[in-house]
């Protein structure tokens, strides 16, 4: 009988509960607000350009769009495309990795919008008791 050799390698674990884990770094990240909102939009419109964004995330300042784009721009998420024209053409849309996260975000949202009455009622009842007690 030939014997088998540990093939096993080691493989780094990441436990977001651990201080410094870079995993807990990613879900702060993706799950900022901009971030889920943008990711969204792109996931459901495709490409777009930063204007488009800008548009369609009321609320959204141009500082924070930017630097939300960069974030997720640096982690793999979405590319950015410039075209050599004048004014630039910058457009952006997510990569592959990027559409891993539609399906989670998209039950995220969902759950959100089902479940925002209940949220917003246990809201006012824990305002009401604090400002009783105060």
């Amino acid at each position: 009988m030939a014997s088998v050799e540990n093939v096993t390698e080691s493989i780094p674990s990441f436990d977001p509960y651990e201080r410094g884990c870079p995993s807990r770094d990613l879900l702060d990240q993706i799950g900022s607000k901009w971030a889920v909102l943008v990711l969204g939009e792109l996931g459901q419109n495709g490409t777009s350009r930063f204007g488009q964004l800008r548009q369609a995330l009321a609320g959204v300042s141009e500082k924070m769009l930017t630097q939300t784009l960069r974030t997720l721009e640096r982690d793999g998420l979405i590319s950015r495309t410039v075209y050599p024209e004048v004014p630039p053409h910058v457009e952006y849309e997510l990569t592959a990795l990027g559409q891993t996260l539609r399906e989670p975000l998209k039950a995220l949202t969902e759950w959100s919008v089902l479940h925002i009455e209940e949220v917003i009622t246990a809201r006012e009842e824990y305002d009401d008791r604090t400002e009783r007690t105060r």
